[in-house]
């Protein structure tokens, strides 16, 4: 079942772009500054946001740091963009080898690894791109902590406040179901 989930993730890749109704929703949520880092993303990377912000406005979620993290969770890809058969290898990585995978990811971009290190470090890079835009710290933190697993013992998580962990939860879980 996850294989074809996979192949329609990686078929929409290829050819999802949002349309006007989405990209007016993502200027209601985000600053002109943090609207100029969402329209450095990809397009498929944009539509990932914007459906994730879509499903959790569909359960009344209105919280306006949780939207920016949202939207711009993956804006750290924006340093060194991924080609499709990029995301393949990192998936079939990660599922094949998820410890070497994790230690390749601490290289530099600049090499056969830079797919792994932008799957490992776009989160910080995000977190860094966000903050120098203007985001609130709440949403930085979480931006830089979406792929924090698991989100309740991780000796890396920093949070502030019982909310922060439930804001982060929500993040993680739409992401990793679209």
């Amino acid at each position: 079942m996850r294989i074809f989930y996979r192949v329609r993730q990686f078929w929409q890749a290829l050819t999802s772009t949002p349309d006007r109704q989405d990209l007016e929703q993502a200027r209601q949520v985000l600053s002109p500054s943090l609207l100029a880092l969402f329209w450095r993303m990809q397009a498929s990377e944009q539509k990932h946001g914007l459906a994730i912000m879509h499903q959790l406005h569909a359960q009344g979620e209105t919280n306006p740091d949780l939207m920016v993290a949202i939207l711009l969770h993956d804006v750290g890809k924006t340093r060194y963009p991924l080609n499709p058969w990029e995301r393949v290898i990192i998936v079939l990585g990660r599922l094949l080898m998820p410890v070497q995978v994790a230690r390749w990811g601490q290289a530099s971009p600049i090499s056969w690894k830079r797919p792994f290190v932008v799957a490992e470090q776009h989160p910080a890079w995000g977190a860094e791109l966000a903050e120098q835009a203007g985001a609130s710290p709440l949403a930085v933190r979480l931006i830089r902590q979406h792929q924090d697993r698991p989100v309740l013992t991780s000796p890396l998580l920093k949070v502030e406040s019982q909310l922060e962990i439930q804001l982060l939860q929500r993040l993680q879980l739409f992401d990793d179901h679209n």
